[in-house]
Parts: structure tokens; C-alpha cells; sequence
């Protein structure tokens, strides 16, 4: 596939602003960001120029634009991201998804999953809503860990594959979906009795402003005793994370850190 290259270079003030234009601009088409390096095929890049162009006028960036030659990219990056072995013996080929398992704030949800392996034996975790998953690595150790049902879902469809294809690969079966409203992907798995009325464990490890869009939704679809686990942002992101929870209805029960990243845990009464 012929790609095109978009050198941007960004100065952010914080990190997460970072994040986000990373996520807006993956919206118009990028699917590899190597650095200051932004690889989006060119048939993409002619259609959504100008929406990307217009996106990086909105910020102070430097633009420089190159033709790649052609290769195999999922080879290429294989290559450089050969299968990840992580504990219950999960495999996880990361393609171009986020989530290989070793990213801090992935770490984080990974470890907290193993210390309540008695929730998922005593019946306690029985649906999970796994929301932006990436290589699907979270919802598959929901599964293996002995999750009745899992919801996956992911805006980006190499996602859904690849989470699909790492499911296979473990031997799990999850219900991957591709959209990012939330409302409109329960409502169409209700019509076909895919899902529950209501989910015992939310995991979502996507950025701060997503999370914030959307704790009205996870709140109306945890199940009373459910708990809502929140990762991919910095301590300075708690304060609002908790307080929109809060205004749901939720309880904030616990913080974690891995080094600069954070994760919050809450519970619904």
C-alpha cells in the first residue's frame, strides 16, 4: 500500500493535549505514528487533506510531507513487534493497535484484573464492557479469567481486527464491536440479545476528554455493585475524572499509579 508521511512537529503544554490531537488526526485516516512521524495511505490523504490540513491550523505545528515507497507495513511492523507473552499464557499480536500489555496504564488495568480474580470466580464480574480495546488485550483477560460475556469496542476498525484476531488467538470468545457511541452500540447489540441489561466491570483505558464524554453512559450502564475502572491519563487529570464520576453517582474507591500514568477505580451504590 502506498503511504504518505506527515512530519509534524507539535509543542504542547500538557501531554494530554498531545494525546488527543494524536486520537483527531488518526480520525482523518493515520494509522502508525512513529514519533513526529504520521503514516496515513495516500488514498486517505487525498481525500482528508484538507479536513488535516484544517486540523493543524488549529494548533502551532511545523508540517513537512513525503511519499513512502510501497512494502508490506503489517510485515514490517511485526517484525518490530514480534507476539507478546504475558501472564495466563495471553498472546497478544499488537499489529498497529494500542494495548500491547506493557504500557503503563495498560500494566495497571492488566494487574488490578489478576488481584480480583476472586470477583470473576465468585460470580461478582460475570459481563464486562471493555471500551476502547485496542488489541483487545484487557477483554481477554476478563475472558480467560472467567468473564461470562465481554464487550469490546473500538472507533478504529485495524482495532476491531486485530482485537478479534488476538481473541482467536487466545481461544476466547468476545462480541467486537467498531463505532465510538457507546448508547448506539448497546442499543443495536440489545436488538439482537447480544448484551445484558447492565455490565458488572467497565474497563476503559483511552484519554482523559473520552472518558469525560462518556461517564454519564458508563454510569447508566453499570450494574448496581459494578465498578467503573478508568487509565490513560496523569495525576492532573484525577481531579475532574472524579468529580464528573461523582456527579453520576459514583464512588471513587481507589487511585493507582505506575510512574507519570494513573488509574481510578469507582463503584456504583
Amino acid at each position: 500500500m502506498q503511504y504518505h508521511v506527515l512530519h509534524i512537529k507539535t509543542s504542547f503544554a500538557e501531554e494530554w493535549q498531545k494525546d488527543l490531537f494524536d486520537q483527531q488526526i488518526c480520525d482523518l485516516g493515520v494509522d502508525t505514528i512513529d514519533g513526529e512521524d504520521y503514516y496515513i495511505p495516500s488514498a486517505l490523504w487525498q481525500q482528508n487533506q484538507t479536513a488535516i490540513t484544517e486540523q493543524l491550523s488549529t494548533i502551532n505545528c511545523q508540517l513537512s510531507i513525503d511519499e513512502v515507497p510501497d512494502e508490506n507495513w503489517n510485515a514490517a511492523w511485526e517484525a518490530e513487534h514480534p507476539v507478546q507473552e504475558l501472564p495466563l499464557g495471553i498472546k497478544i499480536i499488537p499489529h498497529c493497535a494500542f494495548g500491547a500489555g506493557h504500557h503503563e496504564t495498560t500494566a495497571m488495568m492488566i494487574d488490578e484484573l489478576m488481584n480480583h480474580q476472586s470477583s470473576f470466580v465468585h460470580r461478582t464480574f460475570v459481563n464486562i464492557l471493555d471500551h476502547g480495546t485496542g488489541t483487545g488485550v484487557l477483554g481477554i483477560f476478563a475472558k480467560r479469567l472467567g468473564a461470562h460475556y465481554v464487550l469490546a469496542t473500538d472507533i478504529d476498525d485495524k482495532s476491531v481486527e486485530n482485537a478479534r484476531e488476538n481473541a482467536a488467538l487466545n481461544g476466547v470468545e468476545m462480541d467486537v464491536r467498531l463505532g465510538g457511541d457507546l448508547s448506539q452500540i448497546i442499543s443495536s447489540t440489545h436488538s439482537e440479545g447480544a448484551t445484558p441489561d447492565a455490565f458488572n466491570l467497565i474497563l476503559a483505558n483511552i484519554h482523559r476528554n473520552i472518558l469525560l464524554a462518556n461517564m454519564e453512559t458508563y454510569a447508566a450502564l453499570l450494574a448496581t455493585e459494578g465498578e467503573l475502572w478508568l487509565s490513560g491519563f496523569y495525576e492532573s487529570d484525577c481531579p475532574a475524572l472524579i468529580d464528573s464520576a461523582e456527579s453520576h453517582g459514583l464512588r471513587h474507591i481507589a487511585t493507582r499509579s505506575n510512574g507519570e500514568w494513573r488509574m481510578l477505580q469507582f463503584s456504583k451504590s
